[in-house]
């Protein structure tokens, strides 16, 4: 099933040369570009993990650009061939993007796990992890939202059941 992934159209949002790249600089200042002028993801973190003002002003830059490449995406496949497809958008319930889809999934374990993932996925913390997870809907208010739960508390084998079950479903809707 085709999917496309939000945090890739994030990073290529801000990547260099890019026009998402020198609002962020001018913004936030040249401090947050690395030595080869790419975007320093972690001094930018920092930044916007500690101030929610700045966190919305980084997102006023990247979402808009997110969100153009993912309905371009969208309108460029053929729905003959594919019954469905996928956005994985992480922000979709804080961007208000969710009433722009037939379906939602959320994927979600518990949270000392998702903690532990979080921590272990990009190197941070316990308290770098928490006010990123912070800085997100609470996972339980998401499950409630949400037309369809993959549950990742159990094993790889036990996830691929769940996707291939709710695959089934959607693929007969």
């Amino acid at each position: 099933m085709p999917t496309i992934d939000s945090d890739v159209l994030a990073h290529q949002a801000v990547a260099p040369g890019s026009a998402g790249l020198t609002a962020v600089v001018a913004r936030f200042g040249p401090d947050v570009l690395d030595s080869q002028g790419q975007l320093d993801r972690k001094r930018m973190a920092d930044i916007v993990f500690s101030n929610p003002l700045a966190r919305k002003t980084l997102e006023a830059i990247i979402h808009p650009e997110v969100q153009r490449e993912t309905n371009a995406w969208f309108a460029g496949l053929d729905s003959r061939r594919h019954p469905f497809a996928i956005a994985d958008i992480p922000l979709l319930y804080e961007v208000n993007r969710d009433r722009d889809f037939d379906a939602v999934i959320v994927v979600a374990c518990d949270p000392q796990t998702q903690l532990q993932r979080v921590m272990a996925r990009d190197a941070l913390s316990e308290a770098e992890a928490q006010r990123r997870i912070r800085a997100q809907l609470p996972i339980e208010d998401k499950i409630r939202r949400a037309d369809f739960v993959i549950h990742t508390d159990g094993s790889i084998e036990d996830t691929n059941r769940q996707v291939d079950r709710l695959a089934g479903q959607l693929g007969s809707r």
